[in-house]
């Protein structure tokens, strides 16, 4: 089964693609040309996933609280 385009995929229907693939390459039943498209996929995803994950990690960093406990965005520094 192959899989949409990585960035149109949310983060969530990207992880379980790529634990579907992990599964297969697990259970070593499959072809290799398969193995090897799938593998690819799966570094596609991953991919994909690291850089979501990043861009979340971002913008939890940017958050801030302020004195009375409210959450605010803090401004990007300029260097």
């Amino acid at each position: 089964m192959a899989s949409k385009n990585p960035q149109k995929q949310s983060f969530e229907e990207s992880l379980r693609r790529l634990e579907e693939i992990v599964n297969k390459l697990e259970q070593g039943e499959i072809p290799l040309e398969d193995s090897v498209r799938i593998y690819e996929e799966g570094l596609v995803l991953s991919k994909a996933c690291i850089e979501r994950l990043t861009q979340a990690e971002l913008k939890l960093k940017k958050l801030s609280k302020d004195i009375d406990g409210n959450f605010q965005f803090l401004e990007e520094e300029t260097e």
